[in-house]
């Protein structure tokens, strides 16, 4: 089966490809449009499709969309409730029910020789819940669990995979959500709901969860595998923050309440979920799986032998679960994900053309893995553009910033550089057959998706990656998948003696990831980034804006 996945009514939108249970192609809107998260979660965008993105999936197939058998659209207006009956206040969301409703006729529009009539409604959470299920290796049976804001009328599913199908096992109704409680924290600490909830957990760890007890009566679990979570009165807590104040203790305070909660909740919900399956795998999505911390917490605590966290698990990641739902109820044996490398690359020659059209002075050396160590030991800050781009919210070694971890000032220096809050932390990249000696938490971590205690002994000798806090966000690096990245890394350490170099995402504050050769350009042309490595070739920062080779080049 020829599969499309869209994901749209929410934010994040994003297409995905499935063809015979194999993932083929993924892509969010954002990437393409330039817009954070491809817009605003608000009713009045609900009617928003990712057209370039799914476009963009069909292309690299050579499909047309009349030759798809199925389109998923990854919620189900028929399971959706009114708003003030879910207790929710949000007066304009029949909007959405009303744009999703249209979704197949928008469809057709957008994609043109699509027959409407192969569009298909799956449940907002079992596309959730797809996502982890279906895309993790080795989880013909296994327990899922999916936590995020909303969906057509709950927040929370617990499910269970064998084989071909999922099985829900608990829902937790609106207007109880751990998500939207993250949210309004996110808002009333001055960021932007939606979109910053990452920002609160790096905040956190500068805090003490002293308002924990306080934080309990609003939000615990009932113990049959649900939890209340809603109405917290965030302002007896703390002031709110606007958002061009400094933030305070306080604030740090209430945001390590809010994370210490989210954990003890979260534990509570995966030990009545073994207790119902006694499964050895535990698959997690929903925009809570991105919470680092609190993955790690339920490694490390929870009962389960091992965790997998689907890297796109935030909404984007419903288009390709709701895919792989349907491929599985079809009969297609869904393939697990390779990696999340599934979006746009460019043959080395078409790199070249952009670098000539765009007249910047460029060489290319023997090797670019060898030539960026090299610079990285002279603690150059590197843009690295290598590869199809990844499908989620982290940067992993396909579109990524890189420094040396050796020196504390670049933490600092690479807040600058993207525009951010210095209270935010930067990532390690190891190669996974030397992460157990220097970190210790899930190995191997390919997606980024738990923290790790970094080895005293190491502290202060990679002291650019470890968070105040005495931990480290790592991503560990496989030579077979990642040979160019394995081997920049072992020329690094061949020339530091460190085997961990600086990984954060290619981007300025505010901005996407960066996607295709001009997005590249641009940030290198508009930051402080002193190489850009960009498949084969190197754009020097001093040959780039020395103006007589500028010329040269343009001539």
């Amino acid at each position: 089966m020829r599969i499309l996945g869209i994901n749209a009514l929410f934010h994040d939108p994003a297409a995905a490809l499935v063809i015979d249970g194999r993932t083929v192609a993924a892509a969010e809107e954002e990437r393409f449009s330039r817009r954070k998260h491809g817009k605003r979660p608000l009713p009045f965008s609900a009617w928003e499709l990712p057209e370039q993105a799914a476009a963009w999936c069909l292309k690299r197939a050579g499909l047309r969309p009349q030759d798809l058998d199925a389109v998923t659209y990854s919620f189900d207006p028929r399971l959706a409730r009114p708003a003030d009956e879910m207790g929710l206040d949000d007066p304009w969301d029949h909007l959405r029910l009303t744009y999703a409703r249209e979704a197949p006729g928008f469809l057709k529009a957008s994609l043109p020789g699509l027959d409407p009539e192969i569009v298909r409604f799956v449940p907002h959470h079992m596309a959730h819940a797809a996502s982890g299920a279906f895309a993790a290796e080795d989880a013909g049976t296994s327990s899922v669990l999916v936590l995020d804001g909303r969906g057509e009328r709950a927040s929370h599913l617990a499910a269970r995979r064998v084989h071909d199908r999922l099985e829900a096992l608990y829902a937790q109704d609106l207007p109880h959500s751990l998500g939207l409680v993250y949210e309004e924290l996110t808002d009333h600490l001055g960021f932007l709901r939606s979109s910053d909830e990452f920002k609160v957990m790096a905040l956190a760890s500068h805090g003490r969860p002293r308002m924990l007890p306080e934080l309990r009566r609003y939000v615990h679990p009932t113990g049959d595998g649900g939890f209340r979570a809603t109405g917290v009165p965030w302002a007896e807590l703390c002031p709110r923050r606007r958002p061009d104040e400094a933030w305070t203790q306080d604030h740090a305070d209430v945001a390590a309440s809010a994370q210490a909660v989210l954990e003890e909740t979260l534990l509570d919900l995966v030990r009545w979920l073994h207790g119902q399956t006694h499964d050895r795998l535990l698959t997690l999505a929903g925009g809570v799986a991105l919470n680092c911390v609190a993955n790690s917490r339920i490694a490390r605590e929870g009962p389960f032998d091992r965790v997998w966290v689907q890297p796109a698990a935030g909404d984007a990641g419903t288009a390709l679960g709701g895919a792989l739902l349907l491929a599985a109820g079809g009969g297609d044996d869904p393939d697990p994900m390779a990696g999340a490398d599934l979006g746009r690359d460019w043959s080395d020659s078409e790199l070249g053309a952009w670098l000539k059209t765009a007249a910047v002075p460029f060489d290319r050396p023997a090797d670019i893995a060898e030539t960026v160590a090299e610079a990285l030991a002279d603690n150059a800050i590197v843009a690295w553009f290598q590869g199809r781009s990844e499908f989620g919210p982290r940067a992993l070694g396909h579109r990524s910033l890189l420094a040396h971890p050796g020196h504390a000032g670049n933490l600092e220096r690479l807040n600058d550089v993207k525009g951010r809050e210095q209270f935010r932390p930067v990532a390690p990249m190891v190669l996974a057959d030397r992460a157990a000696e220097i970190f210790d938490g899930v190995v191997p971590s390919p997606y980024m998706l738990f923290v790790h205690d970094v080895a005293p002994e190491w502290r202060e000798r990679i002291p650019a990656v470890v968070h105040v806090d005495g931990t480290a966000r790592i991503q560990t690096v496989d030579r077979r998948s990642e040979p160019l990245v394995a081997r920049m890394l072992t020329e690094f350490e061949r020339r530091t003696g460190l085997p961990v170099v600086v990984n954060t995402s290619l981007n300025t504050a505010g901005r996407p990831m960066v996607d295709d050769p001009r997005d590249a350009l641009e940030c290198f042309g508009s930051s402080p980034v002193d190489l850009l490595a960009i498949g084969p070739y190197a754009v020097r920062r001093g040959d780039f804006f020395r103006s007589d080779d500028t010329d040269d080049a343009a001539r």
